[in-house]
This record gives structure tokens, sequence and C-alpha cells, in this order.
């Protein structure tokens, strides 16, 4: 078994580290235009040698884990290059402008559109790690428009590390992602921006910092190049988000300054019910 690998970060090479437990006879090569990053991924056996996109006609599987700006540009010039038994898999935040650019590409059904819900705030070869998939949602979108039997072969793939498989369109799937995943980067990149700048003016602030401003504001460590392109691409969905939560933001603030106290309780013991959701969540895994 050929595996190929371009962009060798955390989701990239942690599938590579899995793939390598699960198959000791596949040979996982390791494709990225940052040739520090594959050397890195070379010296900590992430990887099993270098390649080229010219090298892919032999390829059993390709996964693409490149910024999703990247990946539209990138990812037709994959399709060209593999060979008809070849599956190939983009893993980015953003579904619905990867699909366009592919559509009416004569390989589409080498391709299958996915999203693993997963991840840290590290990047880079380093960052990768064994396990990282065990139990979390991998969303597909489009799936019919794969071929059957590739399909096969990328589920089964999918299943061995142990995601649950979701089917979504893609334009449901960037809705949703926007609030549960992109929103959420940007309430901690602003939450770590606000705190930053008062630091200036009273240099204590971090020594009071507890456990919870540590994991609220955790997602505010992750990779500028990679959100950027992600809050471009699912600009619409975004902004409708973002319009929403600062909605509630004022409206808690003005119940703040009227006193109003019980409404403010009202408010928090209703949001409470999330534990349920969550603990739903957790036990359907």
């Amino acid at each position: 078994m050929k595996i190929y690998i371009i962009g060798i970060g955390l989701i990239g090479g942690s599938m590579a580290l899995d793939i390598k437990t699960l198959y000791p006879d596949a040979t996982v090569y390791g494709i990225d235009s940052n040739e520090t990053h594959l050397q890195e991924a070379l010296d900590l056996g992430v990887v099993d040698a270098g390649a080229q996109i010219d090298n892919l006609s032999d390829a059993d599987f390709v996964i693409l884990s490149v910024p999703v700006d990247v990946a539209l540009t990138l990812l037709p010039k994959v399709l060209d290059a593999i060979g008809d038994n070849s599956i190939v898999f983009e893993v980015g935040s953003t579904k619905a402008p990867i699909c366009e650019a592919v559509t009416n590409h004569p390989k589409r059904r080498n391709f299958i559109a996915t999203h693993p819900i997963a991840g840290t705030e590290f990047s880079g070869p380093s960052a990768a790690i064994k396990g990282l998939f065990e139990g979390k949602t991998n969303i597909i979108c489009e799936v019919e428009r794969t071929a059957f039997k590739l399909q096969e072969k990328a589920l089964e793939l999918f299943k061995a590390i142990g995601m649950r498989i979701r089917y979504m369109d893609p334009k449901a799937h960037d809705k949703h992602i926007a609030y549960v995943s992109h929103l959420s980067h940007i309430s901690a990149f602003m939450l770590g921006k606000t705190v930053i700048n008062k630091e200036k003016h009273e240099q204590d602030i971090f020594d009071m910092a507890g456990s919870g401003f540590e994991s609220t504001v955790r997602l505010a460590k992750s990779s500028p190049a990679m959100w950027t392109p992600i809050f471009k691409q699912n600009k619409v969905q975004v902004i409708e988000t973002l319009e929403e939560y600062i909605s509630n933001l004022t409206q808690f603030k003005d119940l703040l300054i009227k006193e109003d106290y019980n409404a403010i309780f009202e408010e928090m013991e209703s949001v409470n019910r999330i534990k349920e959701i969550l603990n739903g969540m957790n036990v359907k895994k």
C-alpha cells in the first residue's frame, strides 16, 4: 500500500502515524512545500520518504492536508496526477468551495470530501499524535459523487483509525461548522487580544489567569496561516454567527447595566443544558 500525505502537519501527520501502525507494510510518502517540515517529518518517523506530485500515479491513498486556499488550486493538480484506482481526500474545515472547485474534473469520482472533527491548537509535523481520530466524527460530503469501490476503500480506512462517519451536504457543513468551530476560534483570538491589550497596563494580569482562562483561550494558539483562509472561504456563514454572538454579548451587557441579575441567572441557567447535550454526544461516541 502506498500512501501520500500532502501537508505533513497535525492532521496529515496524525493520519500517517495511525496508518503506519495499522498497516506496517504500507509506505507513507510525504509531500510538503516546506522542506524543513518534510525533513522534520522524516526525522520523527512520521513519513518514510519524500515525494513529489509527479509520483502520485501509483498511489492507493492521497491525503491532502493543506490550508483551504491552497487546496483549491492543488486538488485539481493532484487529480490530474493520480491513477484510476487512487482515492484522494481533502481534510479542510470548509467543504463547499473545494467541492465546487472539482465539480467538473474528469477524475471527480476519485475524490472524497472529508472533514475529520479532530485536532489541537498545535501545528507542524511535531504536533502529529497517534490515536487523534479515535472516536471522532468524520464528515463526508457529496459521497454519491465518489466511485463506489473507492468510497468503500476510504471508509474502511476511516473506520480502521477509529472515526465515526456522518454524511452531510457541503453547504450545510459549512453553516454548522461556523457555529461550533469557526466562532470558537474567533472568540478565543479576540479574548486573547482583549487580555493582551489590558496586560500592557496591568503587568500582573496573567498571574491571576487560572485554568478557566487557559482552556478558553487555548485556540488562540492556532495557526493564523491556516485560519485566515478558512474565515475567508466561509465569510458569509461566519459573519452570520458573529452577528448572533455579538447580539447575545450586547444583551448580557445591557442586563448588567440594568442590574437585572435575575435575568442574568435565568440566561446562564438556560444555557447550562448544554451539559446534557454534550453528555449525550459523548454517550453516542
